[in-house]
């Protein structure tokens, strides 16, 4: 099994912070940072638990004004990088909200040696105008760290991030920093601007339907991160966003001898399905297939959860087999539960077929 992520902050690494403060900080107490970071609760801790833990020991064992602690741990740095500069981060989240200059500053730095999509949340919250203004500076410029920095942080739903609420409902002042990244060079950055179009696209359809409409066939790299910023409409069957790039909602076609392998199985245990695609159309179409499988919940309830298969196009009259192997292991994403479950084949956005099986336990 892999290491949990929690495990990045460990003896070692802590003892390695506190070994590079004590070189700018004469007086920092490495023995009691150690202590003060690694006590009885640090085991049942999980990663943002560390990570903040981390950082208000920081805090409390340097006991310095906050210019003077963001001073030596920006000196730290480039000693290190991704989990251990994450804790520098959440200290300037955490302690720097009321000096603004200073601290954004420090997270265009530190952000080049990790990330600071979570920290400049709350400052964009706080100081909505000028952050923003200061992420379309960071959009323009020649480091793609800040460039993703622009986007990633101010995505309206950021994976376990704070909300940015007004952005929900209204993501107008994102769109100028996306407008400045839709052609990036930089995959790193393009992805985190087909997330941030995504996350758009959740609460705000429409205007997501405008952009892709109004920027498709400008770059190979716009087009592909706004397929993949449509990824949500897609699997929601958005006719308008399938017609848009090129799969047609009104098609002549058949989902044949759809079976499911094993009537039962046992979680932990596999199983198959299999099914047949006829295209009727007289011209070749694009197909796009996907499956739902209606998942048995803790209550007895159903919860959908779509997959792709393929999108890809059909000649005239064609058929094709198609096969499937679907886990039914409890993994870190997904606990299963015993009960009736169904699966459906999806073909441009439209429910077509589906069959039943039974997951028994163990």
């Amino acid at each position: 099994m892999a290491e949990p992520f929690k495990n990045s902050y460990n003896k070692e690494l802590i003892d390695r912070i506190a070994k590079a403060v004590k070189i700018e900080h004469k007086n920092f107490d490495t023995k009691l940072f150690n202590e003060t970071v690694i006590n009885n609760a640090w085991e049942s801790k999980e990663l943002k638990e560390r990570m903040r833990h981390i950082a208000v020991s920081l805090n409390t064992v340097l006991d310095l004004p906050f210019l003077e602690s963001l001073n030596i741990l920006t000196k730290i740095a480039n000693k290190f990088n991704g989990w251990a500069v994450i804790t520098f981060i959440d200290f300037v989240e955490v302690y720097g909200l009321e000096y603004y200059n200073e601290s954004v500053k420090a997270l265009g730095y530190l952000t080049q040696f990790s990330s600071s999509e979570f920290a400049v949340r709350p400052f964009i919250i706080k100081y909505p105008d000028k952050m923003m203004a200061q992420m379309l500076k960071w959009s323009k410029d020649k480091n793609h760290h800040l460039r993703r920095l622009s986007s990633e942080g101010c995505r309206p739903r950021l994976p376990w991030a704070m909300a940015l609420p007004d952005f929900k409902k209204d993501p107008s002042p994102i769109i100028p920093i996306l407008e400045n990244l839709k052609d990036d060079e930089s995959e790193y950055v393009r992805k985190s601007v087909a997330n941030n179009l995504n996350d758009i696209s959740k609460d705000n359809p429409c205007l997501i339907l405008d952009i892709i409409r109004d920027w498709k066939g400008k770059s190979k790299n716009t087009d592909w991160i706004l397929k993949h910023g449509s990824r949500t409409l897609l699997k929601q069957g958005n006719h308008e966003a399938l017609e848009i790039f090129g799969v047609p909602s009104k098609i002549n076609m058949d989902v044949l001898n759809l079976r499911v392998h094993k009537n039962k199985i046992r979680i932990g245990e596999n199983n198959e399905f299999s099914f047949v695609i006829h295209s009727k159309e007289k011209n070749s179409i694009k197909l796009r297939l996907e499956y739902f499988i209606y998942y048995v919940k803790s209550n007895g309830s159903l919860s959908k959860k779509i997959f792709k298969i393929s999108e890809t196009n059909y000649a005239p009259n064609e058929r094709r087999e198609i096969l499937r192997k679907i886990s039914f292991a409890d993994n870190s994403i997904r606990k299963h539960y015993p009960g009736e479950h169904k699966i459906s084949v999806v073909c441009n956005g439209v429910e077509k077929s589906s069959s039943s099986f039974l997951l028994l336990k163990r």
